[in-house]
This record gives C-alpha cells, sequence and structure tokens, in this order.
C-alpha cells in the first residue's frame, strides 16, 4: 500500500481523554475513533490488527474442533427469563422494545440464546460432545467506560459454548479449550498466564482467566514466575489435555480478588512475581446451570434423560488489540509482533522526487509484494524526520530508509523496530533479510 492512497489520520498530539498507553497511540496512529462513550469507529489500519486477531482466534479454535456459526446481536428477553437472568444482570445490558412492544435485549453474552438453540436440535447423547462458537460485536453499558478499546461498550468477542453428556466429559472439553487460549496467545506474541477466577455473573464453579502483564493492567496479579515463561503446549492430545492444564494450575496464580497470601507465600522467594495484568480471556465450566431451567436434555445410553452439561470460553478480540500494545510498546509508539502487524514492513523514501530514489523505492515495493509481503510504502513528500516519527508510532516490526546517500553507497538502511538496531544492506541483502523474518 502507498501511503499517498492509504487512510491514515495520525495525530500529533495525544487527545486529552487518552490517559493510557494503548488509547493513546490507537487514537495518534489512526487505528480508531471514538464515536461516543465507549463506542469506536474502527479505521483502515486498526481493523487490519483485529481481523489478524480474529483469524488467529478461528484458526486455534476450529484445532481445537469448536465449529463456528452466528448469533445475532440482538436476543429475546424471553431467553433470559427462562434462566432467571434478566432481571438480576443489573444496568449494564441494555433493554429495549420492538414496535411490537416486545421485550428485547443488546446481548452482552450469548448463553441462554444458544441453550434454547441447542435444546430445539439435540436430543440424544449421540450428538454429543459439541462446541460451537461465534465471533461476534457485543454490547454492555459500563458506567464508566474508559481506557479506549480496553473498556469500551461495544466490543468483538469470541464466545464458545460446549454441551457434553456428564461432569467428566465436560471437563475435558473445558481442557481442551484451556489448551487452546494458551496456543491462541503464543501465536499473538503474547505470555498469558491462566489463573483460577470467580465465575461471577456467569455461574459455575470451575473458571479462569488468562492475564498478560502489563504496568497498565487493571488486575493486581501474583503467580509463579515459571507461567511466564511456559512455551505453548502446541498439538496435544486428548490424553494429555489434563497433564497440561496440571502443569500450569499446579502453580500459584491469583489476581488480587483470589489471592491467598499464605499460598503465596510457599512459593519460594526467587520465583514470587508480583506484577499488573490485563484480562484477555475467561473460560468457565457451569455444569447444568443453564440446561435445567430451561430443560435443554438428552436421552442417556441407559434409556433416561439427563441436562445437558456445558461450559463457555470468552476471548475479547478487540480488547486484545489494546492488550498487546499495552504489552509492547515504548516512549514512540507501538511495536507489534509479527502475526498481527497491520503491514510487514515499511518503505521510507527520504528524497521524493528524486530519480534514483523513486526507482530503488518502486523497485524494492514491487519486489516485497511479489515475495507476498504487505508492504507500506511511504512516498509522502515530507521531511524525514515526519517520516520517521510516524513509522515509529504505527510500530510496523522493519523499517526499510532508501535515500540518495545510501544509495551512492549501493545500501539501503533496515531498522528493527523492536530493539531498534540499524544495519546498511544491499538492495539484493534487504529483500532476502526482509522475506526470511517472515518465512
Amino acid at each position: 500500500m502507498r501511503l499517498t492512497d492509504y487512510f491514515l489520520p495520525v495525530l500529533k498530539e495525544t487527545p486529552a481523554e487518552a490517559t493510557i498507553a494503548s488509547h493513546q497511540f490507537m487514537l495518534r496512529a489512526g487505528m480508531v475513533k471514538q464515536d461516543s462513550a465507549g463506542i469506536y469507529i474502527w479505521l483502515p489500519m486498526g481493523l487490519k490488527v483485529l481481523r489478524k486477531i480474529e483469524n488467529i482466534v478461528r484458526e486455534e479454535q476450529d484445532k481445537a474442533g469448536a465449529i463456528e456459526m452466528l448469533m445475532p446481536t440482538i436476543q429475546s428477553a424471553a431467553h433470559w427469563k427462562e434462566t432467571g437472568r434478566y432481571d438480576a444482570y443489573g444496568p449494564e445490558m441494555l433493554r429495549i422494545k420492538d414496535r411490537g412492544d416486545r421485550e428485547l435485549l443488546y446481548g452482552p453474552t450469548n448463553e441462554d440464546m444458544i441453550t434454547d438453540m441447542f435444546r430445539g436440535y439435540v436430543k440424544s447423547y449421540k450428538d454429543l460432545p459439541k462446541c460451537l462458537y461465534h465471533i461476534q460485536w457485543k454490547f454492555r453499558d459500563e458506567r464508566r467506560p474508559r481506557f479506549g478499546v480496553m473498556r469500551g461498550r461495544e466490543f468483538l468477542m469470541k464466545d464458545a459454548y460446549s454441551f457434553d453428556i456428564d461432569k467428566d466429559a465436560a471437563v475435558k472439553s473445558y481442557n481442551r479449550q484451556f489448551v487452546a487460549y494458551l496456543n491462541t496467545y503464543a501465536r499473538l506474541g503474547l505470555k498469558a498466564v491462566p489463573m483460577r477466577a470467580d465465575t461471577g455473573p456467569i455461574g459455575g464453579d470451575l473458571s479462569h482467566e488468562f492475564l498478560i502483564l502489563a504496568d497498565t493492567g487493571e488486575s493486581e496479579v501474583f503467580c509463579h514466575k515459571d507461567l511466564v515463561d511456559m512455551a505453548a503446549p502446541g498439538v496435544v492430545s486428548d490424553d494429555d489435555l489434563q497433564a497440561v492444564v496440571d502443569s500450569r494450575t499446579s502453580l500459584y496464580a491469583a489476581t488480587d480478588e483470589m489471592h491467598d497470601a499464605d499460598a503465596f507465600a510457599k512459593v519460594p522467594a526467587d520465583k514470587q512475581l508480583s506484577a499488573r495484568g490485563i484480562e484477555v480471556g475467561h473460560i468457565f465450566y457451569f455444569g447444568t446451570k443453564y440446561s435445567e431451567p430451561m430443560k435443554a436434555a438428552v436421552q442417556t445410553p441407559d434409556g433416561k434423560t439427563a441436562n445437558i452439561h456445558m461450559g463457555s470460553y470468552g476471548v475479547g478480540v478487540s480488547r486484545l488489540v489494546g492488550g498487546i500494545i499495552e504489552a509492547s510498546h515504548d516512549k514512540d509508539g507501538i511495536i507489534w509482533p509479527k502475526a498481527v502487524t497491520p503491514f510487514d514492513v515499511g518503505i521510507i523514501n527520504l528524497k521524493v522526487g528524486d530519480d534514483a530514489a523513486d526507482a530503488a523505492c518502486e523497485d524494492l515495493y514491487a519486489k516485497l509484494k511479489a515475495a507476498g509481503l504487505d508492504p507500506l510504502y511511504d512516498d509522502r513528500d515530507d521531511r524525514g524526520g515526519q517520516k520517521f516519527a510516524r513509522m515509529d508510532l504505527i510500530g510496523l516490526p522493519y523499517q526499510i530508509v532508501v535515500g540518495p546517500r545510501g544509495l551512492k553507497d549501493g545500501v539501503f538502511e533496515v531498522k528493527d523496530r523492536a530493539t531498534g538496531e540499524k544495519q546498511s544492506l544491499t538492495p539484493a541483502a534487504t529483500l532476502d533479510f526482509i522475506t526470511a523474518q517472515f518465512s
């Protein structure tokens, strides 16, 4: 993409309402624009990142055996009244009526709706287990929406729902999602720590939230240091699921809400970690909390009937955009992990209008695209300082600087955004180096 053809409304100044790094940089880098409190327009560059995160989440759900579907954002209040959650949920739920005076709501979650759907089709244990998921915009009327997309009112979320014949089978489904989450966050370039969590309004007696460490995190985190550096499990057989989960849950990890100071004191002093964390996912096993009141039952092998055991599994897709920035930035801007960067590499032409510089940039741009990469070519006629600052702000992993001085020596300057390291390479070596980083 040529910058002169792209829509990238970069801001020089930090808006006064932005108090944390992700909010500041998302506004300044032209990723989002606030339309009203807690509701954002996703501009082209922000949408590219959002879609990359969404695709990674989708791929890992598919690998875990979950099946994608899509439920409506507007739900009937009848489902929620049947489970008793309509009045209990609180003012965060946006309740509305249509012209027929039917009570509706803008869904904050989908346990009630999907239970109603599932009970209409599945009547036998032979059709279990199943796990269905969707990636959908949701709405919760936060009293104080703040921190940009980290605590907005409208947000994109992946939520999956598992259906099993009994608790043992349901825990296996839970563990499968637990492992899928570890792999998802690793692919996003994040070190996410699973922590035992309160089930809250979702219900149930087994729950974990996944947090990434960041100084601006809302929660205080206490954990065993080894949890932060554990490698992603990758492909895990059903027989090994429990062992993988146990390897994580056997080590101490808790937010301030669930913290046990005495238990944490038993962790070796050199392994104790106290930090701030951002929640980026939450999973629940809640048994028959929804299937029992909604009479979602199946026939068992012995001819009897049993209520379905369920779990739900959420990933804040839009929240992850902010979370990644909080975990990966410096004073100059964002530092994108390769997996979610909006563009792979930035080309900076220091002398637009110079025949040699223009030709070198055009040739490099064409060859990078031919190699399957997605470059952003800064072909605007701005000062060099503006170009460098803009490229640092938007945080692409690599920058290639092309100017008359370097061309006299037959080289480009290649900068690694994360480390700041620079090297001078010939055009051919530059192409080989960049393509190797994404192979």
